[in-house]
């Protein structure tokens, strides 16, 4: 008998079950972004019945994962009502890989950062030498989240490409190349584990938490000393690309005469616009975003100017060609980009009002990333949430 065709089979059932797990990972989610909401509210987002949000609230409060608490007043006469809130009991570790340090922050659902501590480097740790050190600061923690918390997992956020295995392919920073680091650093730390690329992981955050919110379509870049990587949102989905490479805007060839970049090419965006050569004209070897900001804006030498406007003006031309490309309703610029927004707002504005294709009949924002240095306290603990986002009942964390 010869096999009908895959576009002739009929289409799986959806059963009530399937529907309601759908329904309760969307309360969650809802609950798990935007903070404390009533049940009212939580109808009216997602368009459940009043009966259907009670019971789905109860199995999550059955499930330890969300908690009672109160809502703000809505100006209504009357007690206050209480509201449905993603429960900080059940946490996550929130790893961030750098070359100067490793931090492991503990996150809860609901955003709290419970604790934090950072192991400071004189030079990129090996993945070996990662994973003892990371395991070090984790067994340090054990004591107070075995006492007062339910742990999913770990999430990290590594500077590189990481595909969807948890394998780091390379990572230029940290001198990593096709390392496993999910199944290292499971076997260090006894638990599951998460990797991706530290600025799709930023994007995926501010989406969430920060000025992207509500938004469906959003172009994230954000540039450090490791370079410039960024994340697409596309119809309120974050784009992965094939094996979860997309995203990787600093290799943009910018000037095809210019630094030789780190995969070979000359000119890509990130050895054109990057913070060391701005730190070495203020004669300082390194910055945070905040104190990078307060310099800048007290600055008065021509030539530290002068790159600085070099850098906007690359910076400009890059935009214009991804706002062309993808056609975001807001761009955000994260950390030193961040910073180039701050000082140079009006030039960067024009060149994504004025030059896109088509520009008089869309508007395109340009922000700045709210979250700042708090964005990789959360962020790698998405990766970890997202398993028990995506179905509560089979991966909520037991007592």
């Amino acid at each position: 008998m010869t096999a009908s065709p895959a576009s002739a089979r009929p289409a799986a059932r959806t059963t009530n079950e399937d529907v309601r797990q759908q329904n309760l990972s969307a309360v969650l989610q809802l609950v798990h972004g935007r903070g404390a909401l009533s049940r009212s509210e939580i109808g009216a987002r997602t368009g459940l019945t009043r009966s259907t949000v009670t019971a789905l609230v109860q199995e999550l409060l059955d499930l330890q994962v969300v908690c009672e608490t109160s809502v703000k007043p809505t100006g209504r006469a009357g007690r206050p009502s209480l509201g449905v809130a993603a429960d900080d009991r059940v946490v996550a570790l929130s790893v961030s890989a750098d070359p100067h340090a490793v931090s492991v922050a503990l996150v809860g659902l609901g955003g709290a950062v419970h604790s934090r501590v950072r192991h400071d480097l004189a030079k990129p740790p090996n993945p070996r030498r990662f994973a003892q050190l990371t395991s070090s600061l984790v067994d340090g923690m054990r004591a107070d989240i075995d006492r007062h918390y339910r742990l999913v997992g770990a999430g990290v956020a590594v500077p590189g490409l990481v595909d969807r295995g948890g394998t780091v392919l390379l990572s230029p920073s940290l001198g990593w190349r096709r390392e496993n680091l999910a199944h290292r650093l499971a076997d260090a730390i006894g638990m599951e584990v998460k990797v991706g690329n530290d600025t799709s992981v930023g994007a995926m955050a501010e989406t969430r938490f920060g000025i992207g919110r509500d938004v469906d379509n959003v172009l994230y870049l954000s540039g450090s000393m490791n370079g410039i990587g960024g994340g697409l949102v596309l119809d309120g989905a974050l784009v992965r690309g094939t094996s979860g490479f997309a995203g990787e805007f600093g290799h943009t060839v910018v000037n095809t005469s210019g630094a030789l970049c780190s995969c070979g090419r000359r000119g890509c965006l990130q050895v054109e616009v990057h913070p060391a050569k701005v730190l070495a004209l203020l004669g300082r070897r390194g910055l945070d975003e905040d104190e990078l900001d307060i310099e800048l804006g007290l600055v008065r030498d021509p030539v530290t100017l002068a790159e600085v406007a070099r850098q906007v003006d690359v910076l400009s031309v890059a935009l214009t060609n991804f706002v062309n490309a993808f056609a975001p309703q807001m761009v955000v610029l994260s950390g030193y980009l961040g910073v180039l927004l701050a000082t140079s707002r009006e030039r960067l504005s024009a060149a994504v009002r004025l030059h896109p294709v088509g520009a008089e009949g869309r508007t395109v924002r340009l922000e700045r990333a709210h979250m700042r240095s708090h964005l990789m306290q959360i962020a790698p603990a998405e990766l970890a949430f997202e398993p028990l986002l995506g179905d509560p009942v089979a991966r909520a964390p037991r007592a």
